[in-house]
């Protein structure tokens, strides 16, 4: 029996950092995402996950940076409301820990990626619900879905960096 586990958006988060002037990194988030597990088993190989994102809930704390990752230079968001993510399988690496392969869909590109996922358990909750947490880790070159823009630097190099690391904690439920 397939079990359809929900996103619980106020104990989830997503985001993302980016090195800066090639030596700080500047953090994201999105602020509006909907993600589902379906699943047949407890340890989660045989899972369908899904996820997205609304790309104009971009989050960095600096409306201006916001505005900029919103227009056509980023996310381009007036004409690719979305980005998504689709696993196509599940690896378990060890107890806990596993590999979600998928592909990510960020303005009309679509590539392969691998997330890193560390299974925090499961648990009921007060009100009688069944709960799983996850740690996600990965990492993407911006460049491969096509968000090439930057500007150089008197000094040399580029004012961003092209690796954006992706960092998320989920908490699913599925009634009990």
């Amino acid at each position: 029996m397939s079990n359809q586990w929900n996103l619980d958006p106020t104990h989830s988060e997503i985001g993302f950092k980016v090195k800066h002037l090639m030596m700080t990194n500047v953090s994201g988030s999105f602020k509006n995402f909907e993600a589902a597990v379906e699943n047949d088993s407890n340890d989660f190989t045989n899972a369908s996950v899904s996820f997205s994102a609304d790309t104009s809930s971009v989050n960095t704390g600096n409306e201006q940076r916001d505005g900029h990752l919103v227009s056509p230079d980023f996310f381009d968001s007036a004409n690719f409301p979305k980005l998504s993510f689709k696993s196509t399988s599940i690896e378990k690496v060890a107890e806990g820990e596993f590999k979600l392969h998928g592909e990510l869909t960020i303005k009309d590109t679509t590539k392969p990626l691998t997330l890193d996922v560390d299974h925090g358990g499961f648990v009921k909750d007060p009100w009688g619900n069944n709960k799983a947490g996850f740690s996600i880790a990965g990492k993407i070159s911006r460049k491969d879905w096509g968000l090439v823009w930057n500007a150089p630097l008197e000094t040399g190099g580029l004012l961003l960096n092209d690796e954006v690391k992706l960092a998320g904690e989920v908490q699913f439920s599925v009634q009990a």
